[in-house]
């Protein structure tokens, strides 16, 4: 079956447009398969994705960074959900990085490479986040607190490129956003739920290319790992190097643990990141979707 390779030629800073044409080649020239379709604005990918699915389309390339990656599995869900035949995505990480492909590989783009021509595939979980407005549907990562704090005000510096996290990170630091985020786990409330500086949803280890924020983090195991660090500002400062080896969740201030379903009891919207991109959504629930597609790694 032909594979549809959905290109965001703006990725990375243009710099996927740039590796576009050997990499095709070199998977042209290994025996794949593929039709390519390039996104013109943001949201395209899932407007191809969707089209594609109901045109018969079952294996599609995320040619591009995390976003869109993201884009085509909300193209793809709900209605694959109910499909007889998963999808099966696969990716080329030419954009700015892939933080779920951190979970099998340090090798990035010749690993993706590799997954594709030689075929193989793996199931993975989808998770679906409904919201007062609808569902969005992700595979690596959904952060409160910290980290959306951090993309939210980076996108506000766009202009400044790579640099904008660095200023975002901080500004973020200096006013250190402490907040009770209440929740439900698979139907049990727990008491007195900690005011929090970051929490953060997961199907996969990675995010932001090498920070491993959570380490149990399994994408097939069925099950949302959970992480909530309530440390202040010095100790949080301290700590959060230790995220890149995943020994931050030894911190006492932290909890972590997992679910198949979460309920988040919000009164009003908040600014979340989710796979890379920044929303703000009143929050009502995660489930699991276990084993919902395959991916290519």
């Amino acid at each position: 079956m032909k594979a549809l390779a959905i290109v965001n030629p703006a990725a990375g800073f243009g710099k996927c447009a740039k590796l576009l044409g050997p990499t095709m080649e070199r998977l042209r020239a290994a025996g794949a398969q593929f039709d390519v379709k390039e996104t013109k604005r943001a949201g395209h990918a899932t407007e191809i994705a969707r089209e594609a699915f109901r045109n018969g389309y079952r294996k599609f390339i995320a040619v591009g960074g995390d976003g869109t990656s993201f884009e085509i599995v909300n193209g793809l869900f709900p209605e694959a959900a109910s499909s007889d035949e998963k999808p099966t995505l696969g990716f080329l990480p030419l954009g700015t990085g892939n933080s779920f492909l951190k979970d099998f590989t340090d090798e990035g783009v010749e690993y993706a490479i590799r997954a594709i021509i030689e075929n193989r595939s793996r199931p993975c979980d989808v998770i679906r986040l409904r919201h007062a407005e609808g569902d969005v549907y992700y595979i690596n990562i959904l952060s409160l607190g910290f980290v959306a704090d951090v993309c939210t005000l980076a996108g506000k510096f766009k202009r400044l490129g790579a640099a904008s996290y660095g200023l975002a990170v901080v500004l973020t630091l200096a006013r250190f956003n402490k907040r009770v985020f209440p929740i439900r786990l698979d139907g049990q409330s727990q008491a007195d739920p900690p005011s929090t500086a970051l929490l953060i949803f997961n199907n996969s280890k990675f995010t932001g290319g090498n920070m491993m924020l959570a380490p149990n983090a399994d994408t097939g195991d069925g099950q949302i790992e959970i992480v909530r660090w309530s440390a202040g500002r010095l100790d949080f400062i301290k700590n959060f190097p230790k995220c890149y080896d995943g020994s931050h969740i030894h911190h006492p201030l932290i909890w972590t643990g997992q679910a198949r379903r979460v309920d988040l009891d919000f009164d009003e919207p908040i600014d979340i990141m989710v796979d890379g991109e920044v929303m703000t959504a009143r929050l009502e629930s995660l489930e699991v979707l276990p084993s919902a597609l395959n991916v290519m790694v």
